[in-house]
């Protein structure tokens, strides 16, 4: 069987970033399956590379996260007409798994099944063009119809949809109709290379957080992340003298704008961290007490399956989280975060109170990080369950 994956934006682990669509991919190979990847590198040539078994196709075409609309859909489109090049080489291909963001890459799929006799799978990690336009990126009446017709032909010509969250789910269901094939895979916690760990003194003499409790961000740096209320409960942390430190690690089209303000509100508890590898990633979460995953104060956000939420599963940090949805109510559930009002930095403080004080209710929520990680989202799990699907 020969499988092939199109994702604008395949990452490998030594690079960084979300590597979901390696993980996927190397559940394929895993299982002997051939598995053929067609994606995108900012280089100016056309690039070839086998990686433990995938053989992965990169196209000259480049992205950025501080990319605006036009940039990014010029992006998308580009790509598009390059995977359809690209796919029409390939031979024997027995499925298409398509990954959005963006929903155009649906087209890319629609494509091969209409001119190859490919059937596809269609996956959602991000409902578009729900998110683009409530978070007012998309306000043309004509192109949001377009995009709405385009996300329900998309759906209705899979074979099957998967959704990453069981919202995502719920609402692709509610767009289909109850009879259509839909699997719920979210992202994964790859508890084999994030482990609960013991500070190193090193490390935090190197962050310089020793003696101090730490508050980390790891993510995408743009709009939909809504930082300006990190930046708010890091202030109000500071006004309130707790001995926290705060982390921003990553990049993205308000990086600048936000060290802006951090240094003119004088948040010398805020330490911004540029773009970093896994063995990046894994040294800043040793030192690390609370991942906090932050979202804009939007309702289709919550819907969302973040990356940095199963990553501080994994590592068994106690999670922080300022948006509502299902992983909400995950954590709660299994006590081992918290919600703090997206429209009250102090309620941060209120309720990172309680964990400066009481180290052994802290020990407990990151024991219970980890623990939902394993039994729940652990790769090996998703990765059998993806894998099961091409049969």
């Amino acid at each position: 069987m020969k499988v092939l994956i199109l994702h604008q934006h395949f990452n490998q682990p030594a690079k960084g970033g979300a590597i979901r669509s390696y993980y996927l991919a190397k559940a394929l190979v895993d299982k002997g399956i051939e598995t053929v990847v067609i994606t995108a590198h900012n280089e100016k040539r056309y690039k070839i590379q086998t990686l433990e078994g995938i053989e992965i196709h990169y196209l000259p075409v480049a992205y950025d996260n501080k990319f605006g609309f036009a940039a990014r859909s010029f992006s998308f489109i580009k790509y598009n007409l390059g995977a359809i090049r690209m796919a029409s080489r390939i031979q024997h291909i027995d499925y298409c798994y398509a990954i959005s963001v963006p929903l155009t890459i649906g087209l890319v799929a629609m494509w091969l099944k209409t001119f190859r006799k490919i059937p596809f799978l269609f996956e959602v990690g991000d409902l578009w063009p729900d998110a683009p336009i409530q978070l007012g990126f998309v306000e043309n009446f004509f192109f949001k119809e377009f995009l709405f017709s385009l996300e329900k032909r998309t759906y209705r010509s899979a074979k099957a949809v998967v959704a990453l969250s069981p919202s995502i789910e719920a609402i692709v269901k509610k767009k289909m109709g109850s009879t259509s094939t839909i699997h719920q895979i979210p992202n994964m916690a790859d508890c084999d290379f994030y482990k609960p760990e013991i500070k190193l003194p090193t490390l935090e003499e190197k962050h310089n957080v020793g003696g101090k409790f730490v508050v980390s961000y790891i993510g995408a740096v743009g709009v939909a992340n809504g930082l300006d209320y990190f930046l708010e409960c890091a202030n109000a942390s500071r006004k309130a003298k707790l001995p926290i430190q705060f982390f921003i690690c990553g990049e993205g089209a308000l990086r600048e704008r936000l060290t802006k303000n951090a240094q003119q509100l004088g948040l010398s508890n805020l330490t911004f961290v540029d773009f970093q590898n896994r063995e990046g990633v894994k040294e800043l979460l040793n030192v690390t007490d609370a991942s906090f995953i932050c979202y804009k104060n939007v309702p289709i956000l919550e819907t969302g399956s973040p990356n940095k939420f199963f990553d501080g599963l994994a590592a068994g940090k106690l999670i922080i989280i300022n948006f509502g949805g299902w992983i909400k109510a995950e954590i709660e559930d299994a006590r081992c975060g918290i919600f703090v009002d997206p429209a009250h930095p102090t309620d941060f403080v209120k309720k990172i109170s309680s964990f400066l004080s009481d180290p052994v209710q802290l020990k407990n929520f990151q024991a219970a990080s980890r623990q939902l990680g394993e039994i729940k989202y652990s790769r090996k799990i998703l990765s059998q369950k993806f894998s099961s699907l091409f049969v």
